[in-house]
């Protein structure tokens, strides 16, 4: 192998070292993670979290409870949102810049695709066999907990609150989308509510809290009541 070809693939491996160092930095966008996440940009945040001592688990690309717990504690140590998902402001914090964008908002909720898709994967996992209106009344109650001061103030932190969906804890919130779910899912960002208001729903056919049927309903539709 002569000189110049050594040189070469030295410069490379240069470059790519750096690139990896950089991690997010060196990227145009920063997606949000939340508990289920996978992949490069998770490895990124565990070794940040593993290197200031928030995490002590294995650097393996998957945002689950240790992740999602050490996410937790790097935002309540540093003054932020405590909802245990990695938005603009978190990838701050941990060193890696966010460029911000210009986003279309809807009720003061950015209205992208990635939310579109996590709000749909919510309403499929809890609404898949209620009717259309139904499935955007539930997309709206996650919607009304976001700006109500006793959720967390994101999306996705309403979603992965820890025993706040059960589809979140028997995995039917992967189920695949529907075109259906995504509409829905449009709407509620657009602002149409039929909950009225709502905070919670629940099917009354199905054991539930004792406690939920303390709070005042106010709308069914489908196999859902809704309530304040």
């Amino acid at each position: 192998m002569n000189l110049r070809r050594l040189s070469g693939m030295a410069i490379l491996t240069a470059v790519l070292l750096v690139l990896f160092a950089l991690g997010p930095q060196a990227r145009a966008e920063y997606p949000t993670l939340y508990w289920g996440s996978t992949g490069w940009y998770v490895s990124q945040v565990q070794w940040r979290l593993a290197s200031w001592g928030y995490y002590d688990g294995p650097v393996d690309g998957i945002f689950g409870d240790g992740t999602y717990r050490a996410v937790q504690t790097f935002q309540w140590k540093n003054g932020l949102a405590v909802d245990g998902v990695v938005g603009p402001a978190t990838w701050e914090a941990l060193g890696f810049p966010v460029t911000p964008a210009a986003p279309a908002v809807s009720r003061g909720y950015v209205s992208d695709r990635d939310a579109i898709t996590l709000l749909a994967r919510l309403i499929m996992g809890e609404a898949a066999d209620e009717p259309f209106e139904g499935k955007v009344a539930v997309g709206a109650v996650v919607l009304n907990r976001v700006r109500n001061a006793s959720f967390p103030h994101t999306i996705a932190g309403v979603i992965f609150q820890p025993g706040a969906f059960e589809s979140v804890s028997n995995g039917q919130i992967w189920r695949p989308l529907t075109s259906e779910a995504i509409r829905a899912a449009e709407l509620a960002l657009s602002g149409w509510d039929p909950s009225g208001g709502a905070l919670f729903f629940w099917n009354p056919a199905k054991p539930v809290s004792p406690w939920i049927w303390t709070r005042p309903i106010i709308a069914r539709i489908g196999h859902h009541v809704f309530a304040l």
